[in-house]
């Protein structure tokens, strides 16, 4: 964890923002439980006592280590119940990205108090997958799991020393995915299986993924510079062509937001978010995490977005100051109507 967090430190400086999913809740919990007995209890329900213990354990060791070099951070437990929920999803994304601009690494983990799937043992209840989600969630450039092997080899190191790494997979095959074995490592859950499942997770969301060994000397440090390590899955689309088809195929869309002119320009110039006082008109009813047209006063559709507030409430603010949603609204979350994270402009 000490060598990690020196490395994150080192990105930290170059101005790179970092998000850490990171496992070992259970493993705290068992530690510092250590030989007392838990009577009565077995099972998930033991494992589920010892994430409670041993979280805040895991928390205050990364917070000494992180602040040796003046890093604040902050805790994030997410569940894949949180995430499919649309408006979870819109509030973790904003969490993390404003943790991001304010220069806070993150420590992102499952929930295992409550989340059971990642204790039973399932293959989509591991912090592997759960680090593409992540990536997805906030659009990140690298997606980088480290492992204990030095990536994806053409046979299973561990039984045959003439396995050759591959460097590159630029499409998730069948061949590909036979070659990675769902066993448990260590202490962990997962093996190369599930980490393949994250790569195909992450790279079609537009985000290169690098397997590679956390053991390999200053192993971030080097693939921040370019160096290339472990194996490597580049994103099979853009962010921008995904963002497209799931915001701007119009499929999804809820309702419709009629901007004014300068609320076009603004937005077709790249300036910033879709704000109340921009805002003409209202039509169909939509909620908050919805996604949404931006329309000029002809009918032009102008962009699609997440969008902050419910229907009523954009009725509410309508061509406002943003100063006004405070007076107006029983609940603020944010200045924005749609932030421009969340928004595409055609």
């Amino acid at each position: 964890m000490a060598t990690l967090v020196e490395q994150i430190a080192v990105l930290h400086s170059r101005g790179r923002e970092v998000i850490v999913v990171s496992s070992g809740a259970v493993a705290a919990g068992r530690e510092r439980l250590r030989r007392k007995a838990a009577t009565g209890v077995s099972g998930t329900p033991l494992k589920q006592v010892l994430a409670s213990i041993g979280q805040s354990h895991l928390m205050s060791t990364y917070e000494m280590l992180f602040s040796r070099h003046d890093i604040t951070i902050a805790q994030a437990l997410l569940t894949r119940e949180c995430l499919a929920d649309r408006s979870g999803y819109l509030n973790a994304r904003n969490t993390l990205m404003a943790l991001c601009e304010m220069r806070v690494v993150c420590i992102v983990n499952e929930n295992d108090v409550v989340a059971v799937d990642e204790l039973e043992e399932r293959q989509f209840g591991d912090n592997d997958n759960l680090s593409a989600m992540v990536a997805n969630l906030v659009d990140a450039d690298q997606l980088i799991i480290l492992t204990d092997t030095g990536g994806l080899f053409s046979a299973d190191p561990r039984f045959h020393p003439e396995a050759e790494l591959i460097p590159l997979v630029e499409t998730i095959s069948s061949a590909i995915e036979s070659l990675a074995s769902g066993t448990v490592s260590g202490q962990g859950v997962g093996g190369m299986a599930t980490k393949i499942e994250a790569a195909r997770l992450a790279t079609c969301s537009g985000v290169d993924v690098v397997v590679a060994s956390g053991h390999e000397p200053d192993v971030l440090l080097r693939l921040d510079s370019g160096e290339r390590i472990g194996t490597l899955f580049p994103a099979s689309s853009s962010r921008l062509e995904s963002r497209k088809r799931w915001m701007a195929s119009g499929l999804a869309s809820h309702g419709r937001i009629v901007v004014d002119r300068g609320a076009v320009r603004a937005l077709k110039g790249g300036a910033g978010s879709l704000l109340p006082a921009g805002v003409v008109d209202v039509s169909g009813v939509f909620h908050r995490g919805d996604i949404v047209d931006v329309v000029a006063e002809d009918g032009a559709r102008v962009a699609s977005g997440i969008v902050n507030y419910d229907s009523s409430d954009v009725k509410k603010v309508q061509g406002r100051h943003s100063d006004y949603m405070s007076e107006a609204l029983e609940h603020v979350y944010g200045d924005e109507i749609i932030h421009r994270n969340n928004m595409v402009v055609l």
